[in-house]
């Protein structure tokens, strides 16, 4: 197929007024994300010394998000973007500001984790960008799907670069170079993204009583899919980190992760490109199992070398079957909201996906430090497997 024509979906989004400007916002927003929790394993175990002290401290920030994240997303369907997501946006920044401290200062342990903490009132940058894109494609199904395509591909895109410039900042400069730039980028990126007032969806009606996106036929065991699916990326995270440091690598862990990301990447922007087949309750099993056959690679890789080029080759084709997957699961929770909670809704999606990364953060810490980074990499292949499993017991339910 021509380049152009598969990029052609693509050129027409962003033909759009104010879409390339709101994007360019989030997207330097958004790359924060794959830098904050790299920065914060990096920067603890370094001085510490404990991959599970840092693994419990990240897990307990993605938790505090899971249980905020939700309410900020249902203050943003009803005030607004804009005047939500700016002063969320500043007590997050304050407290990474304060972990950087905490750590630089040799706070005692538990100040680490309530510093990590107060970067749970982060916005949903992500869902934001989504439901700007819903509101000004809701009559074009097929302009939704690139969109939902290239979101995902941008998630990736952020989680490829930002554990190569965490790692490299953590590595050439300081330990909490990393934690430093990403508050620096987040605020600044919201601040740009808010900025941009035409295209931002307006705020939910005064008065109205919407039901909750918790209580739509379907949603629960999804989010359920959305849980299983985050152990897969937080353990991926802290038993690569950790194999790369037993092979006296530390500072390759971002590449090695970026090759994740990038197959992730890819295979999400050719996905979006071309028109899916079927219904996305038809298509999701078939990716979660895709998913869960890729992540065996990795495992078996780790088992039998400890050479990082290979492993992360394996990383490389596993993630190929992550954004397909990713953004099946988005456009199923689009489906499944109702109309003015969104936002609040793909937030849930996302709060499931953070629960799941806590889960597998600690428990692939704890593995790694009790049996061996190679045997960590069994943790994401069991998680992807019980989300198929879940998958496949939702839709026969369903029947």
């Amino acid at each position: 197929m021509p380049l152009a024509t598969r990029t052609g979906p693509y050129l027409r989004l962003f033909a759009r007024p104010g879409t390339l400007a709101f994007t360019l916002g989030n997207l330097l927003a958004r790359l924060p994300m794959g830098m904050f929790s790299v920065s914060a394993v990096v920067m603890i175990a370094g001085t510490r010394g404990s991959y599970a002290l840092a693994g419990a401290v990240t897990a307990t920030g993605l938790a505090a998000t899971a249980l905020l994240a939700p309410r900020i997303a249902r203050l943003v369907d009803r005030y607004g973007q804009a005047r939500v997501a700016v002063p969320a946006t500043l007590v997050a920044a304050l407290g990474a500001l304060a972990l950087l401290l905490c750590v630089h200062y040799g706070a005692p342990d538990w100040t680490l984790f309530a510093a990590y903490a107060a970067t749970a009132t982060v916005p949903n940058t992500g869902g934001m960008s989504r439901a700007r894109w819903a509101h000004l494609l809701k009559d074009d199904s097929e302009a939704l799907h690139t969109a939902n395509s290239f979101e995902q591909a941008a998630d990736e895109l952020c989680f490829t670069l930002g554990p190569v410039l965490a790692a490299f900042l953590c590595g050439s400069l300081f330990p909490e170079a990393g934690t430093l730039a990403g508050g620096v980028l987040l605020v600044s990126g919201i601040l740009l993204f808010a900025a941009q007032r035409s295209t931002e969806p307006p705020p939910e009606p005064a008065g109205a009583a919407l039901p909750s996106p918790l209580t739509s036929p379907g949603m629960p065991p999804l989010l359920a899919v959305c849980l299983a699916t985050g152990v897969v990326f937080g353990a991926v995270e802290v038993v690569t980190i950790a194999f790369a440091d037993a092979a006296g690598h530390r500072t390759a862990a971002g590449v090695v992760l970026a090759f994740q990301a990038a197959g992730s990447a890819v295979a999400g922007l050719v996905y979006g490109a071309a028109a899916p087949k079927g219904s996305a309750a038809r298509r999701q099993p078939r990716c979660l199992a895709a998913m869960a056959a890729l992540l065996t690679l990795p495992l078996v890789t780790a088992s039998t070398t400890d050479a990082l080029p290979l492993l992360a080759a394996a990383l490389l084709v596993a993630g190929s079957a992550t954004a397909p997957t990713m953004i099946t699961t988005m456009t199923l929770i689009q489906q499944r909201t109702p109309a003015g909670r969104l936002n609040e809704g793909m937030t849930l999606a996302v709060t499931g996906l953070l629960g799941g990364i806590a889960a597998g953060s600690a428990t692939g810490g704890w593995v790694v430090e009790h049996l061996s980074p190679a045997a960590g990499y069994g943790v994401p292949v069991v998680a992807a497997l019980l989300s198929l499993v879940i998958a496949l017991v939702q839709r026969d339910g369903a029947r």
